[in-house]
């Protein structure tokens, strides 16, 4: 793809000289339009600012509104003002981006135009534990909710081309969410990931990270507890459904059969809609998802059996149990599966 311009655009709140050292080796390569933008810092930062403006064009917030806020301030403002064809690429002001990294990551955008060009750090040798914990946990979660894995959850040395400018601006998230918000939408919308290792650099045992292992994390959780939920509702279908039929008729197999009939219904419309948000025609998902509801009602009454007639001889105890070892089954199934986005995958730059 060829490349009429490439910016750097780099938020920034109460920089120190790292800022003005990262500006200085950039400006110097004439390559590059930089873009920081002041995000409310404090008046004794002026001198930090003012030492970059004639090298770097220079937004402010006149206060404090998150980085996602800076972000979005700065891709507005190329979409405005730039002509032909841009890449854009995100780094940090604390100095752990290197320009040589940054400078791998606007080589990857060349090639890989509509992906999201990541440089990911390895987490090897003498890494701080809140870190190593921090992107480990997250990694493993995000992989599961979202069917595909990112080394580095949490880098914000990331690149993309004009093509996905729309996307970033589309996201929610004035702070620190913002980032990880783009990871997860990335995937539910079958925007590919590429990764590019970048050193790893860590200043004053990263005490600046603004990473919360909990609150961050809760993103990624978060979509897993709304399938939880509509499996619940949908299991309190199934279950009464299946209740009334057995006290009326005696048989599990019939009983169970009709209520995942019904239920399979309930449950394909609110997770196509609310948990998956899958934007595909809904006989295309309908056909996936009943195929994979009739294995699974297959697995489900014949576990159902074997439990009543060998291991716990309580209807109602047994129909519970399956359910509950079915669940994780049902959402790797349906995320993989009936409800996977086109064009999901990460490459990585040996």
């Amino acid at each position: 793809m060829d490349i009429d311009s490439i910016y750097i655009v780099i938020p920034a709140y109460e920089p120190d000289e790292k800022l003005i050292a990262l500006i200085d080796e950039l400006s110097s390569k004439n390559t590059y339009k930089l873009i920081v933008v002041d995000d409310g810092s404090s008046s004794d930062k002026k001198d930090i600012f003012d030492n970059i403006k004639d090298k770097a064009c220079l937004l402010t917030h006149e206060v404090n509104r998150g980085k996602g806020a800076a972000l979005r301030t700065a891709f507005t403002y190329i979409k405005n003002t730039c002509e032909g064809n841009y890449s854009v690429i995100t780094a940090d002001a604390d100095g752990q981006h290197k320009p040589a990294d940054i400078m791998r990551i606007a080589d990857a955008l060349k090639e890989h135009p509509d992906k999201l060009v990541m440089g990911c750090r390895r987490f090897k040798g003498d890494i701080p534990l809140r870190s190593r914990f921090g992107n480990n946990m997250t990694k493993a979660v995000f992989k599961f909710a979202a069917g595909v894995g990112v080394s580095d959850t949490q880098t914000g040395l990331r690149g993309f081309s004009d093509r996905l400018t729309d996307f970033m601006l589309g996201l929610s998230g004035d702070r620190y969410e913002y980032e990880m918000n783009m990871l997860l939408e990335a995937a539910r919308d079958g925007i590919g990931f590429y990764e590019v290792p970048i050193e790893t650099v860590y200043l004053d045992e990263n005490k600046s990270s603004h990473f919360n292992p909990i609150k961050d994390s809760f993103r990624i959780y978060k979509d897993i507890l709304k399938f939880s939920c509509s499996s619940l509702l949908s299991f309190c279908v199934d279950y009464v459904l299946y209740s009334v039929i057995f006290a009326l008729s005696g048989s599990i197999k019939l009983s169970n059969v009709i209520a995942r009939v019904f239920s399979s219904i309930f449950n394909f419309l609110l997770n196509k809609k609310v948990v998956f948000k899958n934007k595909e025609k809904i006989y295309k998902t309908a056909l996936k998802y009943f195929a994979l509801a009739a294995v699974i009602l297959a697995v489900n009454t014949f576990l159902l059996d074997l439990i009543v007639k060998y291991v716990i001889k309580n209807e109602y105890i047994a129909k519970i149990i399956v359910e509950v070892l079915l669940f994780l089954f049902s959402w790797t199934a349906q995320r993989s599966f009936v409800f996977k986005k086109k064009g999901l995958t990460t490459d990585e730059q040996k």
